[in-house]
């Protein structure tokens, strides 16, 4: 039977008559292949490659090996003419939300970014580097160091990835505002108002002074790299035009400030002949703006959320929608997905990117649907608006409590649509799994990580970058606009308890397989917690002094248990800098299940 390549490629073709295993392969660079592309050919004459490039015929001989790990190989013949959709296909992972990643799980990143022909990685970093003059700022988050960068850069060299530096330089600034040396850095040094809650000072006042400072972290982070690309973050300022900078603001206007800072971070860089990344939130709500983006800066249009579960939320009109709107968030653009920002710089002729989510943070166990769609979206609108990259992203928001593997799927999926759209379309997760990432023969594993990652849908609470899991765990995620019935509940039990059931009985072969094991066994123990949570607050409604004191005893007594797990599997593949302040996230629920106990 024929062996269908991951990713799957853009044609292929089968005869009878195959090559022998030990048949030369002759390569010959051809310019009429597009770029990364390439024509493979076997038969019984031999193994035929042309390419462009190296990156082409590292993906050829890519191809060729999983042709060749097939049973009928000899006795089939294959044409496969191949390329990418987007020249730029990137990986983007959140160190900076408590969870800084080993060396061993950076290792296993690569292994599955290289499978899936990512070609470029960021990891996003605000304080978790250990900057020679600011051992203040990370002292307690075990950052990665300038050894650890070398090491990662030599590593992705190898595999055909580029390691880009990733430093955010203006909004989120907060780990370095909190301290004593960086405090007069602040917008507001007192803090900041938004959605109704006062919180610590996260931007910086656009001046020169901050420019600087933030160009001397990013040239040193760049300087353990081999690739002339930097992504200056400068997302989300939200205190830009409260505070320091609010007379200029009023009088040049916002998206003036804004772009004029900015422009000053990126102005060194520029000049210097790299490329310039940068988030294109603020910048997009500013289409004035458009023609004054400086030659090679990319603005990367971002949104998490699949034009569908925005959608849902604007129907239903809830309290999700009016928390949203009150923290500023247009959902009706949402419900556009990628097309209007995208096509706003394509007429204005400014090179851009499109960047979707895996759907992992805030949920526990993933947002698979959201995710698959989000990505869908991202491919389609980018190819219609000729983006020139893909920036999948998975951050960390609120104290990266999901275990990585859950955003292994997601990373499969967006490698291989951002490499072919229509073919990959469609793509078995759960198989490509199986396959490709957890080497597991009874297919167990794979269809454990996919339908687990399909739980929130189960509940039919439409929500906004969460999972009802997550929203019954850290209330600070925002509230549920609704408690989920009491017939979806025992659904996603059921869904959960399954899974547990399949993943004892799965059996994969890859070297990880026993902290997968364990962690997965631990997130779905979170996540049956959460559905115990929720019942206890549907069944309280009933009750004027809210949960059930029985019920609250009950669920504190499996709390600890719980949490004592989380440490343990955080640890076998993250460092133990910010893993105190994640797990003090779940403090409000313990208040919560004391104060039900004690009544």
């Amino acid at each position: 039977m024929p062996v269908t390549p991951f990713p799957k490629p853009r044609s292929m073709t089968t005869t009878a008559g195959g090559a022998p295993y030990d048949a030369p392969v002759t390569a010959t660079v051809d310019d009429t292949t597009p770029a990364q592309g390439y024509r493979l050919r076997t038969g019984p004459e031999g193994v035929s490659v042309h390419h462009r490039d190296a990156a082409g015929l590292r993906y050829a001989l890519d191809t060729l090996d999983q042709l060749r790990a097939g049973p009928d190989y000899p006795e089939v013949g294959y044409e496969i003419v191949d390329a990418p959709d987007f020249p730029v296909r990137g990986f983007h992972l959140d160190i900076s939300r408590d969870r800084v990643p080993t060396r061993r799980t950076l290792e296993r990143w690569l292994g599955i970014l290289a499978r899936a022909r990512f070609n470029h990685l960021e990891l996003y970093c605000e304080h978790t580097y250990a900057y020679r003059d600011h051992r203040e700022v990370w002292q307690d988050a075990s950052p990665l160091t300038a050894d650890d960068l070398r090491w990662l850069d030599a590593r992705c060299a190898a595999l055909g990835i580029d390691l880009v530096a990733n430093q955010n330089t203006f909004g989120h600034m907060e780990r370095f505002l909190a301290h004593q040396d960086h405090a007069h850095r602040a917008e507001n040094p007192d803090g900041f108002e938004r959605g109704g809650q006062h919180r610590p000072p996260s931007t910086l006042e656009p001046t020169e002074e901050n420019a600087d400072f933030a160009n001397g972290l990013l040239r040193e982070l760049a300087g353990n790299l081999r690739t002339r690309r930097v992504n200056i973050g400068a997302d989300e300022p939200f205190e830009l035009g409260t505070g320091r900078s609010k007379e200029r603001a009023a009088a040049d206007g916002l998206g003036n400030v804004y772009l004029d800072y900015v422009t000053s971070v990126m102005r060194p860089w520029l000049e210097a002949g790299w490329t310039v990344q940068f988030w294109a939130d603020v910048f997009g709500n500013h289409p004035e703006l458009m023609d004054r983006v400086p030659p090679g800066a990319i603005p990367v249009v971002w949104q998490y959320d699949s034009p569908r579960a925005a959608a849902e939320v604007l129907a239903e009109g809830s309290e999700e929608l009016r928390s949203w709107t009150r923290v500023g968030s247009d959902v009706e653009r949402l419900s556009a997905g990628f097309r209007g920002r995208a096509k706003l710089l394509r007429e204005a002729g400014v090179p851009f990117w499109v960047a979707p989510g895996t759907g992992n943070w805030n949920s526990i166990i993933g947002r698979l649907d959201n995710a698959v769609e989000n990505m869908i979206d991202a491919a389609e609108v980018g190819l219609e608006q000729a983006a020139e990259g893909f920036l999948l992203t998975s951050w960390g928001d609120h104290g990266m409590w999901d275990p990585p593997s859950v955003s292994f799927g997601p990373a499969l999926y967006g490698g291989a649509v951002s490499w072919c759209l229509e073919a990959n379309r469609d793509l078995d997760i759960a198989g490509a799994l199986n396959d490709h990432v957890l080497l597991d023969p009874t297919g167990r594993a794979g269809a454990v990580l996919d339908r687990l990652g399909r739980v929130a849908e189960v509940f039919g609470v439409p929500l906004l970058n969460a999972s009802p899991i997550a929203r019954a765990l850290f209330p600070q995620t925002g509230p549920l606009p609704a408690l989920p019935t009491l017939q979806a509940l025992a659904e996603a039990g059921a869904v959960l308890e399954s899974c547990r059931h399949d993943l004892a009985a799965a059996d994969p072969a890859a070297a990880d397989r026993d902290v997968l094991r364990r962690e997965l066994e631990h997130a779905i123990a979170l996540s049956e917690f959460a559905v115990r949570l929720l019942h206890a607050r549907a069944r309280s409604n009933s009750r004027a002094d809210g949960i059930d004191p029985s019920a609250a005893e009950r669920l504190l007594l499996e709390l600890d248990p719980l949490l004592a797990e989380q440490r343990a599997c955080w640890l076998l593949r993250s460092r133990p800098g910010g893993l105190d302040d994640s797990l003090a996230r779940i403090d409000l629920v313990r208040h919560e299940l004391v104060s039900a106990a004690q009544r």
